[in-house]
């Protein structure tokens, strides 16, 4: 089998193409479901994001699925031309796409070094293909690894310490941009994990003066009663930005919540009053032509990515230790997974290494004459040395499949079988006539 990702990320892809292709959880199954009933014999992952869009598919190395369909299905899933979005693509395979998914479930490959919640959505996507049944052996223990080497790389580094999430940056850049954050009116569009970690960080900086506004007025209700903050009605949402200095928005919805004729509405009843907009969701609650309004000042959660790199410069030898974590375990994994594709022919080898060795050994036993003591010494003698013979063959196979391609090692062990089998084959040597020779003159 062969292990496929292909998807694109937040580091060469803007906001505009990444909203075009999230997924939200019932469209996750409904993908899933399809792509299981397509190509029964491959197994499949897909991992939405705010900040990525991946298809992890494990499938036979020769005629399964290629990256290229995998791609295909994303923009036919979404009602997209492939070449909107090609040339954001990226496709990694069997130990890049191992080594891929450890490095963003360890959140080293998210915008916002260290976060947490990057662990909890690669489990979420995991959990969902269960319930899709589009997972079996390679990506359940693949995934496992993944959720294994996170835990590894948060218990062996600092790599968590300080503001590590993309609310905590949204926090930071409102805290560069006020000259004093705790005295401002701030509006916090969403009560789910995302608007949950914004009010953990405006607390956190000394804001006193905050409103939720939630769709479900009962969930935003409950968020604010745990963290003793105001809670306003989603009706009111229009005349509460009238009379704010700061929103951040994180609601999850498929139109805009606020297009330019709405905000400049507001705008004009604010008095020109300056707003700041820090927008997090993807896709987005505020329509981008909203900066081009006169005192309206619009961040994407793109535009967090100065703040982020500055954290991700703070961590860089965790980054190391961290990456030196997730090439161990990558290694591991892909001795696991090369085992299960040349563990077969690898038998192979061994019985006809074996039967090379018990064939000479036949041949010496019944012309020699030893005696029973002598003939188990020389027994274990020859398997020593077809272990030894072994135990060097199989680690350059494995070299050859770490570092190059598992068909490499396929074709090797194959080649090796075939001259094996000429050899086992081999009629027995006959020995040749001593030659007579006359006794030495006196």
């Amino acid at each position: 089998m062969k292990i496929i990702v292909t998807g694109l990320n937040h580091k060469r892809t803007p906001i505009q193409i990444r909203e075009k292709l999230a997924f939200d959880s019932a469209q996750v199954l409904a993908a899933l479901t399809e792509l299981k009933s397509r190509f029964n014999e491959s197994e499949f992952v897909l991992l939405s994001t705010c900040n990525r869009v991946e298809l992890y598919c494990a499938t036979k190395r020769n005629g399964g699925i290629t990256g290229k369909e995998l791609a295909g299905f994303l923009a036919d899933f979404h009602n997209l031309k492939k070449e909107d979005f090609q040339d954001y693509l990226y496709v990694h395979n069997d130990r890049d796409a191992v080594r891929h998914l450890l490095t963003v479930a360890s959140s080293l490959d998210s915008m916002v070094v260290g976060e947490a919640q990057i662990i909890g959505q690669v489990k979420e996507s995991y959990r969902l293909a269960c319930a899709a049944k589009s997972t079996s052996k390679v990506l359940n223990r693949l995934f496992h690894c993944a959720f294994a080497t996170s835990k590894s790389v948060y218990a062996n580094t600092q790599i968590a310490n300080g503001r590590v999430s993309v609310a905590g940056v949204a926090v930071e850049l409102a805290m560069q941009l006020f000259a004093d954050i705790r005295s401002a009116k701030v509006i916090v569009i969403g009560a789910g994990e995302m608007g949950e970690l914004l009010l953990q960080h405006l607390l956190h900086v000394g804001c006193k003066n905050i409103n939720i506004i939630n769709r479900s007025y009962e969930n935003g209700l409950e968020l604010a009663n745990r963290y003793h903050v105001a809670v306003q009605k989603w009706e009111t949402l229009i005349e509460q930005l009238i009379d704010t200095d700061l929103v951040i928005a994180s609601a999850g919805c498929w139109d805009f919540l606020f297009s330019k004729k709405n905000v400049e509405e507001i705008m004009r009843r604010r008095r020109r009053k300056p707003l700041l907009i820090i927008d997090i969701a993807v896709p987005r609650n505020f329509e981008p032509s909203v900066n081009e309004i006169e005192d309206v000042y619009l961040y994407s959660i793109d535009e967090l990515s100065q703040v982020a790199e500055q954290n991700r410069k703070m961590r860089e030898d965790d980054i190391a230790a961290g990456l030196a974590i997730i090439e161990k375990n990558a290694d591991d994994f892909i001795e696991w997974f090369n085992a299960r594709d040349l563990g077969p022919l690898i038998g192979q080898m061994k019985e006809k290494f074996i039967q090379i060795g018990q064939n000479d050994l036949e041949q010496f036993l019944a012309k020699s004459g030893q005696n029973a003591l002598c003939n188990e010494s020389a027994k274990s003698m020859v398997e020593r040395i077809v272990n030894k013979m072994l135990h060097c063959v199989i680690k350059n196979v494995n070299i050859i499949a770490r570092e190059q391609d598992t068909s490499e090692a396929a074709e090797l062990v194959d080649s090796i079988i075939r001259g094996a089998e000429g050899i086992s084959s081999e009629p027995p040597a006959k020995d040749k006539p001593k030659a007579h020779t006359s006794p030495p003159s006196i």
